[in-house]
């Protein structure tokens, strides 16, 4: 059995956010057996692909360390770079049947594009104990599947050292669990990107994620309405590795585009 690791939204290696995909499979494997791997693996998320009668599109679901996960941006593009790039798919898109419904990655140049839902955040008061979390620092607070914080600059999102251990109780109106929180602010004047971000997920069995496209389906409204226009560049912040994410607001959706680097092909010996 094949198992590939491929750092999804990076440029090159050891940048954006690693993700194991496993080769796609004839029937699901057990749950509890995926889950097993996904804690062995130890990556932010391990994809699972099953066949269907048509060779360009796959059953696809997503395992943290911790448990399955409705959505999943770093470890689709993966899993589309895996089957373009290492199995030689040989067509213009491929479609993925999630529990979040059908979503599409489509070749655009050296570019991998993710057709995702739009998960407009709705402005909240800050629950109890996160801006303490945060060090203190004044936000505005937003909810939709994750907690959005945002900050007054570049320079706070980046230094921040956050209380994951409560970030971790706190849920207020994120409709996703609790322990969710992205944290954004507009960039520096004369950056190459728009938008920074970081995403901390202990309630998802995530310390801190590299590179997070479902976060970036409710930054990317948010700040598509803030800025006047519909395609922005993210860059999101990660220590030591960080990630590029371009996000272009078309209705009701987000098209999510970056590139992926193959860094690891392993055989499991199961």
């Amino acid at each position: 059995m094949r198992q590939w690791t491929i750092d999804a939204f990076a440029a090159a290696p050891f940048k954006g956010n690693p993700a194991c995909v496993v080769a796609p499979f004839d029937a699901w494997p057990d749950e509890a057996w995926m889950q097993t791997l996904a804690a062995e693996n130890n990556q932010a998320e391990t994809a699972f692909l099953l066949k269907t009668d048509d060779a360009a599109r796959f059953g696809l679901r997503w395992f943290t360390p911790a448990l399955e996960v409705p959505l999943c941006g770093h470890a689709t593009l993966a899993s589309a770079h895996m089957l373009f790039a290492e199995l030689g798919l040989d067509a213009p898109q491929v479609a993925f049947e999630t529990k979040s419904g059908v979503l599409t990655v489509s070749r655009e140049g050296d570019l991998y594009a993710m057709d995702f839902p739009a998960n407009p955040p709705r402005p909240t008061a800050a629950p109890s104990g996160l801006l303490e979390a945060l060090g203190g620092v004044q936000a505005e607070v937003w909810a939709a599947s994750y907690l959005v914080a945002v900050l007054g600059s570049e320079a706070q999102v980046r230094a921040l050292t956050p209380d994951l251990a409560a970030i971790n109780t706190i849920v207020g109106e994120a409709t996703g669990g609790r322990g969710n929180l992205a944290v954004a602010a507009l960039a520096d004047e004369g950056s190459p990107y728009d938008v920074v971000s970081r995403f901390f997920a202990p309630g998802s069995g995530i310390p801190e994620d590299p590179a997070t496209g479902s976060a970036h389906c409710i930054l990317s409204p948010l700040f598509a309405e803030r800025l006047g226009r519909g395609r922005l560049r993210f860059h999101q912040a990660y220590p030591g590795r960080g990630g590029d994410l371009d996000c272009e607001l078309v209705g009701d959706r987000v098209m999510l585009r970056g590139k992926a680097v193959t860094v690891i092909e392993s055989q499991l010996r199961l």
